[in-house]
């Protein structure tokens, strides 16, 4: 949600259960035109919050002018003072996806994981047990990307792509209509597209460069061992079921201008779509 209509979008997304309290607003309010200013980002968006044993990550980004550039990722323990974190890479995931279990709430928290590795010693290998120390912060900084590539959604028209290549926010959007909100084909993945790429010339033709330029939720297949019943992914086992859950309790669009829904995901409204990755709500 935009810091702009924080207050707004704060009060629309309490509805679940989860808010923040008033004191945590106006710091929130504050403390991010601060960060805005002092990073000199074109817009700053609270991303939400993650859950600790200890205190809880308040998570922020910065958006330069070009709105699909990569975003420079900020978390506060008190909502007032922020520190910058790394950019998520490969390895990061890779280490801390043996991390389980809730987030302490201490980012020079270190958790220790054994694991088997090959030693030589001349001639002979043999395997020993290694124990690897990986920071939460680290951790933190991987499932926030993480997130951001399975749920971070956009609806068709909030963004337009100018001739020359930058990526802006439209000043027009008024929202969607009806019948186009109950349209996948009307959401798009906040994020560089992927298999827009794979499109043939002929599927591409039918799209509007200027705004059809990012990865459609049409043609998503969750991911897990879910069923397509009547149009609709199900998940087996139900909703609720989340590979986020309990670190993620609810979540907001960090592209939209306005309220998302007040989820770990952002889906189409009358949609059901469950999967290993989240629970759907109605938006």
């Amino acid at each position: 949600m935009d810091a702009e209509s924080l207050l707004l979008s704060l009060e629309l997304a309490s509805g679940s259960g989860q808010g923040l309290s008033p004191d945590r607003r106006a710091a929130l309010l504050t403390s991010l035109m601060l960060v805005k200013r002092d990073y000199r980002f074109d817009r700053v968006l609270f991303w939400g919050r993650i859950l600790g044993l200890v205190a809880d990550y308040y998570i922020a980004q910065g958006v330069s002018e070009d709105q699909l550039a990569p975003r420079k990722t900020l978390y506060s323990l008190n909502c007032m003072e922020w520190s910058l974190l790394p950019p998520a890479t490969k390895e990061m995931e890779i280490q801390t996806s043996v991390v389980k279990g809730r987030f302490m709430g201490d980012p020079s928290h270190e958790y220790e994981h054994t694991e088997l590795q090959k030693v030589n010693d001349g001639e002979k290998v043999f395997e020993e047990e290694v124990v690897v120390q990986i920071k939460e912060e680290m951790r933190l900084v991987s499932i926030i990307d993480q997130i951001d590539k399975a749920v971070a959604v956009i609806p068709r028209g909030a963004l337009f792509k100018t001739p020359f290549g930058p990526i802006n926010v439209n000043r027009t959007f008024e929202g969607l209509s009806l019948s186009e909100a109950k349209k996948l084909s009307s959401y798009f993945h906040f994020r560089e597209p992927v298999e827009l790429k794979n499109k043939t010339l002929l599927e591409k033709a039918e799209l509007d460069p200027s705004l059809d330029f990012m990865d459609s939720l049409e043609h998503d297949i969750p991911k897990g061992n879910s069923l397509l019943l009547g149009g609709h992914w199900i998940h087996p086992q139900g909703p609720g079921v989340s590979r986020w859950r309990g670190a993620m309790p609810w979540w907001c669009c960090a592209a939209c201008s306005g309220p998302a829904s007040p989820s770990t995901t952002l889906l189409a409204p009358r949609t059901m779509a469950t999967s290993t990755w989240a629970p759907a709500r109605r938006t």
